[in-house]
């Protein structure tokens, strides 16, 4: 991929169209995953405690690194943004599942909500593919 390329992943997301972004972009070697909410392919809210929640927002993050030639193994950071400081073990463990070998560099932070009242964790991603 030419180092000047840009590829677009969008989603099921209903806000990517309202609001203009993309669920994903890929420049170059670089992947940059806007924040995943808990959303079921029908526009839904994935039901479930925080750790649920993660799990459903790290499989859209694995489902966007796929679709532009990547995967969790490239991911480099993540950014998870939780709304009770009690889920920070439920979110993290679903982190770990995914990232245990990988371990980017990660931050979590306690936000006083998220778009839906509903959603108890946002988890994004930054991935840096390395050609071989």
């Amino acid at each position: 991929m030419a180092e000047s390329s840009r590829r677009n992943h969008g989603s099921a997301s209903p806000f990517e169209p309202l609001y203009g972004y993309s669920r994903a972009v890929r420049v170059g070697n670089r992947i940059d995953v806007a924040g995943c909410a808990p959303i079921e392919p029908d526009g839904s809210s994935t039901p479930g405690d925080a750790g649920v929640q993660a799990a459903r927002c790290i499989a859209i993050i694995g489902d966007a690194l796929a679709a532009l030639g990547g995967s969790y193994a490239d991911v480099v950071r993540t950014r998870m943004y939780i709304t009770d400081p009690t889920d920070a073990d439920l979110v993290g463990r679903a982190h770990g599942s995914a990232f245990e070998n990988v371990r980017p560099a990660s931050t979590m932070l306690v936000v006083p909500a998220l778009i839906r009242p509903e959603w108890k964790v946002e988890i994004e991603a930054e991935a840096i593919i390395i050609e071989k």
